[in-house]
């Protein structure tokens, strides 16, 4: 059984912005869930998918 989890994906480019170019550089991609520092570079599609049912059940 597969349990589809729904969530929305705010895309920001660093380029141009000082603060965030200093923040995560050469980290890019980074994923952020909730505000939280979840993962950089590659996306993980298994341990994204675990965060994310991790985060709901604490909500």
């Amino acid at each position: 059984m597969t349990i589809e989890l729904e969530f929305e994906i705010e895309i920001k480019y660093i380029d141009g912005n000082v603060e965030l170019e200093k923040m995560y550089g050469e980290q890019v991609p980074v994923i952020l869930i909730d505000g939280e520092h979840h993962d950089f570079w590659k996306v993980d599609p298994i341990r994204f998918r675990a965060s994310l049912e991790k985060h709901r059940q604490h909500r």
